[in-house]
């Protein structure tokens, strides 16, 4: 009786539509980091273009906050969506801080590696991009949304393998002489592997959210 009549009631489907907006805020992002990082002329250009997306994900997400508190009835559990929306959040957000730290030691040119970390960041935000939609029939999408979850967590480890390689390759190049150069490549690895742990936190999110509602 009890599930009847919420199925009656009005519901705020309008989520999903500040979902998927906020998804492709991240890939829009993702897709600027991973040019950024060929380095050269567009740097400056890619920058803006990130720190303009950062704050339209910010707005969404105030407006996903906002229909929490409004709405009556939600498409799951109030706290999950507030999880769900501030871990994607805080994918474009440590995109933002990458942004900084590049803007900050003005560099221009970026190692082979960290163009594949670039990579396969637009492969994580992609992943969670497709994701986002299909939370709207978790039981119907069980088999895609365990299979992308699990594709995450293997870009996750890929990320780390990247990130581990970048930091041994700076430490040959210039642990014995450059130090600001070995600590300026360390933090910009360290950040853009941060990025794709907040993808596995999206990734996690999601698989409590699959697990709740089937």
């Amino acid at each position: 009786m009890l599930g009847l009549f919420r199925a009656l009631l009005p519901r705020e489907d309008r989520f999903f539509d500040l979902f998927e907006h906020h998804a492709r805020t991240i890939v829009g992002g993702a897709e600027a980091l991973q040019k950024l990082l060929e380095g050269g002329e567009g740097v400056e250009r890619h920058c803006r273009a990130i720190v303009d997306l950062e704050n339209e994900a910010d707005g969404i997400t105030r407006e996903v906050l906002q229909a929490v508190r409004r709405s009556f009835i939600t498409p799951f559990d109030r706290n999950d969506i507030k999880d769900l929306i501030q871990s994607m959040d805080d994918s474009i957000d440590m995109m933002h801080k990458t942004v900084k730290t590049v803007t900050l030691f003005q560099q221009r040119q970026f190692d082979p590696l960290m163009q594949d970390m670039g990579a396969v960041i637009v492969e994580a935000a992609r992943l969670v991009a497709e994701a986002v939609p299909l939370l709207q029939k978790p039981g119907a999408n069980l088999q895609r949304l365990t299979a992308i979850t699990e594709e995450v967590m293997r870009v996750e480890g890929r990320a780390d393998e990247l990130h581990d390689e970048g930091l041994r390759d700076l430490y040959r190049r210039h642990g014995h002489g450059d130090a600001m150069a070995y600590i300026i490549g360390s933090e910009i690895y360290g950040q853009l592997e941060k990025v794709v742990d907040r993808f596995e936190d999206v990734a996690n999110e999601i698989s409590g959210i699959v697990i709740e509602n089937i």
